[in-house]
Formats: structure tokens, C-alpha cells, sequence
């Protein structure tokens, strides 16, 4: 028998498959199925949703042959199955129901899961294929731990998460060449998703924002799995579920970065000690160029990435607490409060909404940051801020503030810096925050 594990390009459901059971009078019946899923090397699953003929036929007799087919090289292969159990939940359930989650972005509930039947699988042997689709792979492919050893010796040298950001996204183009790519962080206020660094794009979205559940990257970070597409070609409804992925049609004030026509994506959650730390996404405009072995090295980046984003900015926070304090003169003296042009900000309360010059910035926790700034400016002149002395400012009343802090202010820094406007904030020097302005802030707020 061929192993399963050699066939795991057919397993994508690039290609449908073909599925045959009999009835009791031996009258064959031949159905269409868009996913065979495999489990382990002697096992797959079929999402049970449609085939009342073909379970019937099954609970009957217990016997199915189904033809599957590489998308990548067209081999097509029949695999013998015998049913061994149904599933409503698990491992396995979650894995299936996650893809069909993504597919019925557009479907309005068709896809929804009932259960999934795992089949143990008897024989497995080859069909010629006619026309192959292209020729076959070496039986050596090149390694990739190789490339994710250098990767993440170049992310073990960061001092800092801006620093550890930026080296991962850089290496994931440079190395492995996925030059599409982006981090989202949890957004507290909101229970989403917010962009905080990318490579690869037009624009960078810094603070474009993704729902829980909503396409591939919402769904990677409400189930804390693993999202993985080969092939978003098979019609207008992958298409249509793409650009709702991508955010294309989102009315959100900063859009989400991304490919027009992209034709693979993959979403991994970066957990830490049961913790969401945040998600990384790449997208290709190429077919396969996230198969299996793409999978499993960069789970090994994506733990090594949420381990050190938490340790970097736990470090940093210890550091900042052991440090002795500044006197007074270096961290609290009023600087001259700037002369020159008008800045008018304007800030919501209901969201943490702020605009500068009536173009909107950022919302939510980083919004709120900026205000905290800026009315410390006008009130005394205040330019430089301390992380220790944010986070114990009963002023700001921010929920889960001292998780946040580290990477809602690397999204500040970057989104101010995106706008190239009057307002800036820069890294003085460790744990130090200045404030910089071309102008006076004349802040409104706007109350509901």
C-alpha cells in the first residue's frame, strides 16, 4: 500500500474528489466531495453535510472507495475504506469545521459541519494520470529546519519586540521567501484583532483591525489553530471568501493589508502559556507555497516568536521597575510647550476614536494613549513619559493595561509614523517615550 503520507498535496481539496458506496442490491452511487482530510497513515475523514445516499449506503455496509487527486502534480490516487466512527467534536471536528468555517464565509450556513466519519483505509494505489500537471517532485526536497535555525538565531538576538517583529517578517521573505506577511496583536477593548507590523504591502495598515472568527485570521486566533489554504482558485465563492478575509470589504477606517488576487494563505496563532499573544499571516499570489513542510516550520517560528514577544516585554517591564528613578528635572520637567501651527484633535470616548486635522489616526487603547500625552503637554508641557509611570496612571482606566503596553505603543509609534504628521512619539531611550510636535494640540472631545 502507498503511504498516506505521500499524499498529502491530495488532501488539500484543490481538485474534488470522487466518492462510490453500493446499496444493498449492489447499485453503485457516485458522489462528489470537495475535501478528503487526512489523519494519520493509516486514516482519513469525510465532512458528513450532504450525502444521505452515500451514509446510507455506508451505515449499511461500512464500505466507500474514494479517488483523490494531487493538485499540485495531477497523480490521482484510490483509497479503500472501511468506516470506523463518526465525530461531532475533537481534534479532528475542529480541524475540518475550521475549513469549512473559512469556505462558508459567503455560503450563508451550507457548509455548516454536522460530523465528520473517520474511515480506516485498506489499500491505496495509483491511477496514471493522462496528463500530468506538472512533473513529478524530487524525492529529496530541500530542508527547511535549516532555514528556521537561522531564523530564529536572528530573533534570539532582539532586545526588544519592535526589534523582534521587524527581524521575523524580514527573515520570512529573505529566507523562505514568503514576502507577504503581517502580525496582528489581541485588541482587549474589542475582543479582535489589530495590525501591527507587515512586510510586503503597498501600505502598512498599522491598526487595521480583524474580528474574532472573521476569514482565515479570525479564525486562527478565536481557535488557536493553525489555517492553511493551498488553493483559492476553485471558483467565485473562494474568491468572493478571500476578499472577505483580506478586509477588501470591510468599512473599517484603516484597511487590512493585502494581495488582490491572492492564491495561498496561511494563519497561525502565536500562543504563550495559554495566552493569544497574536496571529502571523502570509499570503502568496502563488499556488502550494504553503504546503505541509511550510506548516510545520513555521509553527516552530511562530512558538519561538510568542515566547519571546512575552519574555521581551516582561524583561522590559523588570528592568524598568529595578531601574532607579530619574530625578525629577530629567523625566517630568516641562518642556516649552511648541509654538507655530494649529493641531486640532479630536477624540471619542465611546471607542477611543482620535483624529488629527480632521484625517482619522488610530482607536481603542492607542487612542487613548495619545490623549493621556497630549493633554499632559498642554497641561504642564510634558514631553517625555515613562512605561512605569504609564502604567500606574489611575487616569488612563484601561482594562488589561499592563499586558497591552508594550505592543499598543510600538502600534502608536508606528501609526504616527505612517501619518508623517504634526504629532510623533519617539524612543528616547529604554522604558522613555518623547513627545514631538510641529504645533500647538487644541484637543475636543467629543462627547455622545
Amino acid at each position: 500500500m502507498i503511504p498516506l503520507e505521500s499524499l498529502r498535496d491530495s488532501f488539500e481539496g484543490v481538485i474534488p474528489s470522487v466518492i462510490a458506496t453500493t446499496d444493498a442490491d449492489g447499485i453503485p452511487n457516485i458522489s462528489y466531495l470537495s475535501h478528503v482530510h487526512y489523519v494519520d497513515g493509516t486514516h482519513v475523514a469525510l465532512s458528513n453535510q450532504f450525502f444521505s445516499k452515500t451514509a446510507a449506503n455506508v451505515a449499511r455496509n461500512g464500505f466507500a472507495t474514494v479517488m483523490v487527486v494531487d493538485g499540485y502534480s495531477g497523480q490521482q490516487h484510490v483509497l479503500d475504506l472501511v468506516f470506523a466512527r463518526s465525530e461531532t467534536e475533537g481534534e479532528i471536528f475542529e480541524r475540518v469545521a475550521i475549513h469549512l468555517a473559512i469556505l462558508e464565509a459567503r455560503m450563508s450556513g451550507i457548509m455548516k459541519l454536522r460530523a465528520v466519519d473517520i474511515y480506516r483505509v485498506d489499500d491505496c494505489r495509483a491511477v496514471p494520470a493522462a496528463n500530468p500537471l506538472v512533473e513529478p517532485e524530487p524525492l529529496v526536497l530541500p530542508d527547511l529546519m535549516g532555514k528556521v535555525a537561522r531564523l530564529t538565531a536572528r530573533m534570539s538576538d532582539c532586545g526588544d519586540p519592535e526589534t523582534l517583529l521587524d527581524a521575523t517578517l524580514e527573515g520570512l521573505g529573505e529566507l523562505f521567501g514568503y514576502r507577504h506577511s503581517m502580525v496582528l496583536v489581541p485588541d482587549g477593548e474589542r475582543g479582535g484583532l489589530t495590525t501591527i507590523a507587515s512586510r510586503g504591502y503597498d501600505q502598512f495598515g498599522f491598526g487595521a483591525e480583524v474580528p474574532l472568527g472573521r476569514g482565515i485570521i479570525g479564525v486562527a486566533a478565536e481557535r488557536r489553530r493553525n489555517v492553511r489554504i493551498t488553493d483559492l482558485s476553485r471558483g467565485q465563492r473562494y474568491i468572493q471568501a478571500v476578499r472577505a478575509m483580506a478586509g477588501v470589504e470591510d468599512a473599517t477606517p484603516i484597511p487590512l493589508p493585502a494581495l488582490d488576487k491572492p492564491l495561498s494563505q496561511i494563519a497561525l496563532p502565536l500562543a504563550s502559556r495559554g495566552r493569544l499573544v497574536g496571529v502571523l499571516f502570509s499570503e502568496s499570489t502563488e499556488r502550494f507555497t504553503f504546503r505541509h513542510r511550510d506548516e510545520e516550520a513555521l509553527t516552530v517560528i511562530t512558538a519561538h516568536l510568542a515566547t519571546a514577544l512575552s519574555f521581551l516585554s516582561e524583561e522590559r517591564e523588570r528592568a524598568e521597575t529595578d531601574r532607579r528613578e530619574k530625578t525629577e528635572a530629567s523625566t517630568d520637567k516641562a518642556g516649552s510647550v511648541s509654538e507655530g501651527r494649529r493641531i486640532a484633535v479630536r477624540f471619542y470616548p465611546r471607542d477611543g476614536s482620535l483624529f488629527v486635522d480632521d484625517d482619522y489616526l488610530i482607536r481603542g487603547v492607542p487612542g487613548r494613549l495619545l490623549l493621556h500625552f497630549l493633554e499632559d503637554y498642554v497641561r504642564t508641557g510634558k514631553q517625555d513619559f515613562l512605561n512605569r509611570e504609564i502604567r500606574r496612571d489611575r487616569r488612563l482606566q484601561l482594562p488589561d493595561f499592563k499586558d497591552n503596553l508594550e505592543t499598543r505603543l510600538i502600534l502608536l509609534r508606528r501609526r504616527l509614523e505612517e501619518k508623517a504628521g504634526p504629532i510623533m512619539l519617539e524612543r528616547a531611550d529604554r522604558g522613555r517615550l518623547r513627545l514631538t510636535l510641529a504645533g500647538y494640540p487644541e484637543i475636543e472631545v467629543m462627547e455622545d
